[in-house]
């Protein structure tokens, strides 16, 4: 069952053009030299938050504002990006927000989202333990939880799908990068509503293979740990929404080792002068790995975020940058 309707994919694009611009899919030469096939790029690190999560936030808070418009407040967990976007339809509409992360969580995507005006609060090892408080923290304070995964959510960031699949029907292949799996569901929402053949192909870390794990048993299963550099794919335990719509939808799921990671970060720097966070890079990572399945092919490379911190580009500067994929 689609979460959202081409119509309704179509008026949340409004929705969200009237706070922020369409973000542009570029064709790389380079990159396209080192793949071997022709790449368009959807630069998602392009919008106010540098990640594609702002679409979703904008149209959940805007539904929810409208059905309770004298809420005292919302909160939700993050590693950072869901968390900067909920900070930013917050700010735009009026509503106090609680942001819950890790502790040792990104420093900079901390303080992008403090910039925002949320109250932040540090609480567990990882991205679960910090949802999981959230709901006692919303019990106390008479918040509002927000999910990582909701239908809001997906029919808010399908709008970059829209833009992308519009643009470019031809589309062989899209690598998108998955998490808890707005992204790759809104694409597959979109992709069906249009009626197109494009095959989507969901990447995840070696460090965090929730959803490979889960879409190769058809069934949701959870790991112990998600310690990946590519923070915001960090995911371990699967929503059960989500993969149904993935299982159903997705041609395949595919791992990507850190290293492949860290140079695929490097080739964005080096072949486009675009910064990609490690989840924004793993589709990049992918495609390099299957190189030879999609060579001469039209592919797609969904770039979900650009929010690297200091320490990580650092590390990336100093790999070799070769590891995966050849030279141009």
């Amino acid at each position: 069952m689609p979460l959202a309707t081409l119509d309704e994919v179509e008026a949340a694009t409004e929705e969200v053009h009237a706070h922020i611009a369409p973000t542009p899919q570029i064709h790389w030469p380079l990159l396209s030299r080192r793949t071997g096939c022709e790449v368009w790029v959807k630069h998602e690190n392009h919008t106010p938050i540098g990640a594609f999560k702002v679409r979703g936030g904008l149209i959940f808070m805007a539904a929810l504002k409208r059905e309770r418009p004298d809420i005292p407040g919302v909160i939700t967990a993050t590693r950072g990006n869901h968390g900067q976007s909920v900070g930013f339809a917050a700010r735009a509409l009026g509503i106090p927000a609680t942001i819950v992360v890790p502790f040792g969580n990104n420093p900079e995507k901390n303080t992008a989202m403090r910039a925002l005006g949320v109250e932040l609060v540090e609480h567990g090892h990882d991205f679960q333990a910090a949802y999981e408080e959230t709901g006692r923290f919303a019990e106390a304070r008479g918040l509002h939880m927000i999910p990582p995964f909701h239908p809001a959510l997906v029919r808010g960031v399908a709008t970059y799908g829209l833009e992308f699949l519009r643009a470019h029907p031809d589309l062989h292949t899209v690598y998108v990068p998955v998490g808890m799996g707005s992204g790759i569901c809104g694409l597959i929402t979109v992709r069906d509503a249009l009626g197109l053949k494009t095959r989507i192909v969901g990447v995840v870390a070696d460090n965090a293979p929730a959803y490979a794990l889960s879409f190769k048993e058809g069934r949701a299963v959870s790991t112990n740990s998600a310690d990946t550099l590519a923070d915001g794919i960090a995911c371990r335990v699967p929503d059960d929404n989500a993969l149904a719509i993935i299982l159903e939808g997705a041609e395949r799921i595919v791992t990507v080792s850190e290293d492949a990671i860290l140079a695929a970060m490097g080739h964005y720097l080096t072949d486009t002068h675009n910064m990609a966070e490690g989840a924004g890079a793993v589709p990049l990572a992918a495609l390099l790995e299957e190189r030879d399945e999609m060579a001469g092919r039209k592919v797609g490379l969904v770039l979900s975020g650009g929010n690297a911190d200091r320490a990580l580009l650092r590390q990336v500067l100093e790999t070799d940058g070769e590891e995966s994929g050849s030279a141009p």
